[in-house]
């Protein structure tokens, strides 16, 4: 059974930073483009970063460049989300998603909730 379990959230203050990682399980990972989402209450959700098979290439959205890294260990099946300085505006839902087959294929996580507060 195909499996993405997120996990490293919780409560931070502004500033602060956490790291978050999302442990896949059968289904062929390196052949995988990895990405993570947010969604925050009221909103939809978006695209915050990607990462490419290989993760030569990443890709982020403008609110997060140069405080989040994404990255990726193919011997472990994991993709992580590493985020410094924390904003207030960075809480939601934190999903990873995993797409391949030429986008045949599909899946996401079940969440994990990042809460930026002081």
């Amino acid at each position: 059974q195909v499996q993405l379990v997120e996990s490293g959230g919780g409560l931070v203050q502004p500033g602060g930073s956490l790291r978050l990682s999302c442990a896949a399980s059968a289904f062929t990972f390196r052949s995988y483009v990895m990405s993570w989402y947010r969604q925050a209450p009221g909103k939809e959700r978006e695209l915050v970063a990607s990462i490419t098979e290989t993760g030569h290439r990443t890709n982020y959205a403008d609110s997060v460049k140069g405080r989040f890294t994404i990255s990726r260990d193919n011997a472990k099946n994991t993709a992580y989300l590493q985020m410094n300085s924390l904003k207030q505006e960075d809480t939601g839902v934190y999903y990873c998603k995993a797409v391949g087959g030429f986008s045949q294929f599909v899946y996401w996580g079940q969440g994990t909730q990042v809460t930026v507060s002081a």
